[in-house]
C-alpha cells in the first residue's frame, strides 16, 4: 500500500454524515479544502495586517500576487475586468495554496480531483453566462456570431461557438486536474523505486541513486508546475471574463 501510486487520491470518510439518504460526510478532501482556504486567508490576514511604508518579505509576496493578478485581469479585460478582481484572486490563492500543499508528504491534493477541478470551472462559467445576460440581455449572444462573419457561414460558424463555449469547463477542470493527478503519480513511482531499491542491500543502494535524482528533479517540476497551472488558470478565467464584459468583440 505503501508504494501504490494511486492510494493517495482515496477519499476517506473522517465524520460519516447521512441526511435523507444522501451522504454529506466530511472527508480528507473536504478537510484540505478547509485547510486550504484557512492556509491563504491566515497568510494574506498576517502579511497585511500590520502594513508598512517598507514591506518586508512576506508582505512583498501579498503585495505582488495582488498585483499580478490585478496586472493579468486587466490585460485581458481591461479596467472594467476589475470588478471581478475578488472573485479572480480567490480562485487563484485557492488553486496555488491547494496545489503546494499537495506537495507535502501524506498531504493531500484536492486540485487532483476532477469533481473539484469542474466545480471550479462551472463557477467560472456559470459567472460569465449569470453576468453576461444581466448585463447585456440577449446582446450576450453576440459572443457566439463574431463580426465579419458571412451569412452564409453564420450556421456553421455559431455552432462552432456553441460548442467551443460549452466546452470550456471540460477543458478548463480537465487541464488541472490532469496535471496534479500526472505529476504526483509520477512523483510517487519514482519514489517507490527507491524504497524498493534500497531494501535489496548495496546493490539496490546505489541503483536507487538515479530514481532518487528523478524524484528530486520531479519535486521541483511539480513546484514549477502547482505555480504555472494556478496561473492558467487564473489567466483562462480572466479571458472567459472579458466575454462577459465584451461580448460583441
Amino acid at each position: 500500500m505503501a508504494t501504490d501510486p494511486i492510494h493517495q487520491f482515496q477519499i476517506s470518510r473522517w465524520i460519516p454524515i447521512e441526511v435523507g439518504g444522501l451522504d454529506f460526510s466530511f472527508t480528507n478532501a473536504s478537510a484540505f479544502m478547509v485547510i486550504t482556504v484557512a492556509t491563504a486567508g491566515a497568510f494574506l490576514y498576517l502579511t497585511t495586517s500590520s502594513r508598512g511604508l517598507v514591506p518586508g518579505r512576506l508582505q512583498s509576496i501579498s503585495e505582488m500576487a495582488y498585483e499580478f493578478v490585478a496586472s493579468m485581469l486587466r490585460d485581458a479585460a481591461g479596467n472594467h475586468g476589475m470588478r471581478f478582481f475578488p472573485f479572480v484572486f480567490s480562485i487563484f490563492m485557492f488553486v496555488l495554496v491547494a496545489n503546494l500543499l499537495g506537495l507535502f508528504p501524506y498531504f493531500f491534493t484536492v486540485t487532483s480531483h476532477i469533481i473539484v477541478t469542474f466545480a471550479l470551472a462551472m463557477l467560472v462559467i456559470g459567472t460569465v453566462i449569470v453576468y453576461g445576460f444581466w448585463k447585456h440581455g440577449l446582446g450576450f449572444l453576440k459572443l457566439f456570431v463574431p463580426q465579419g462573419v458571412p451569412v452564409a457561414l453564420a450556421p456553421l460558424v455559431v455552432a462552432i461557438e456553441v460548442v467551443s463555449f460549452l466546452s470550456r469547463p471540460i477543458s478548463l477542470s480537465v487541464r488541472l486536474f490532469a496535471n496534479m493527478l500526472a505529476g504526483h503519480i509520477t512523483l510517487k513511482v519514482f519514489a517507490g523505486f527507491v524504497t524498493s531499491l534500497s531494501a535489496l542491500g548495496i546493490a539496490g543502494v546505489a541503483g536507487a541513486v538515479l530514481p532518487l535524482a528523478m524524484t528530486v528533479a520531479l519535486t521541483a517540476l511539480e513546484l514549477l508546475v502547482a505555480f504555472l497551472q494556478a496561473y492558467v488558470f487564473a489567466v483562462l478565467t480572466c479571458m472567459y471574463l472579458n466575454d462577459a464584459l465584451h461580448p460583441s468583440h
